[in-house]
């Protein structure tokens, strides 16, 4: 494997995977291991299609039933793009299994409307990729779902989840990329958003966070700490499993040392580990 294939680049879901588990961030990072599709991630990638689209029309004319009578069409468009899904309803030659899977995809859009009202928005953005360069040379990228903006110039990032709310112990956990998200704003554009928007479309409610600057220097910090730690993995190859309760959903058990697998051999160069001394101060995976 070239060494362009070092990661290079951190973006939230990349780095909440290491934080869930430093040898999943490995297997779909460094190894690059395929993963097969799922019917719930596909199924949010369809919706989030829509939602997006929606706002191509006349305001006057998004509608529920408009936006649902999209559905078809765009998880044809999906098809096209990434034949593989297809896989997920290759045995269902009736058909019943992808209309069950259609019909989930109406209702969460249509919970959609009683959350907000698109006829009043006007995004300044959809599905806006975002990257930046901080001080330390750390690269941040990901893609918003969606930023408004308001006349007076106040930044609204807002991010739709076709799953459920979490209990409100663990809205930090859920917070995370959006603050990471707030951050590569605030360092692209010199401006802090003024709110970040959850909208669960599985469970119907929003959840709403007004950060401030020392928000953002938190995360910076702890991303800066995560970052080294992901390069101490990759420079020693020591990826540590951790496993939780998610493990039941990882693709890659065949080759994780916790369920009896061997991981891939690494395929990048191997530095000696450092001494006790130098690692003073270094964070470990988290």
């Amino acid at each position: 494997m070239s060494t362009s294939q070092q990661p290079s680049s951190l973006s939230p879901s990349r780095a909440s995977d290491f934080m869930q588990c430093p040898l999943l961030y490995r297997f779909r990072v460094i190894d690059r291991l395929p993963e097969k599709p799922s019917e719930a991630a596909t199924r949010g990638t369809l919706v989030h299609a829509v939602l997006e689209r929606l706002f191509d029309d006349p305001a006057v004319e998004r509608t529920a039933p408009r936006a649902k009578a999209m559905i078809p069409g765009q998880w044809q468009r999906l098809l096209e793009s990434r034949p593989e899904l297809g896989e997920l309803f290759a045995e269902d030659a009736e058909g019943e299994r992808l209309g069950r899977w259609l019909g989930e995809a109406e209702q969460l859009v249509e919970r959609w409307f009683s959350l907000e009202d698109p006829t009043r928005l006007e995004p300044a953005e959809r599905e806006m990729f975002v990257e930046t360069e901080l001080e330390s040379g750390l690269r941040l990228r990901g893609v918003i779902d969606r930023v408004d903006v308001a006349p007076s110039g106040e930044v609204r990032i807002v991010d739709y989840k076709t799953g459920k709310a979490p209990r409100p112990e663990y809205s930090e956990g859920a917070l995370f990329q959006m603050k990471f998200y707030a951050l590569v704003i605030w360092r692209l554009k010199n401006v802090v958003p003024r709110r970040l928007q959850l909208v669960y479309l599985g469970s119907g409610d929003v959840l709403t966070y007004d950060p401030v600057p020392a928000d953002l220097e938190r995360i910076e910090r702890k991303l800066l700490a995560l970052w080294d730690a992901i390069r101490l993995a990759t420079e020693t190859g020591d990826w540590r499993p951790r496993p939780t309760k998610l493990c039941g959903w990882c693709d890659h058990q065949a080759v994780c040392p916790e369920f009896g697998g061997t991981p891939p051999v690494y395929p990048l160069s191997v530095s000696p580990a450092a001494s006790a001394e130098d690692d003073q101060g270094r964070m470990g995976p988290v």
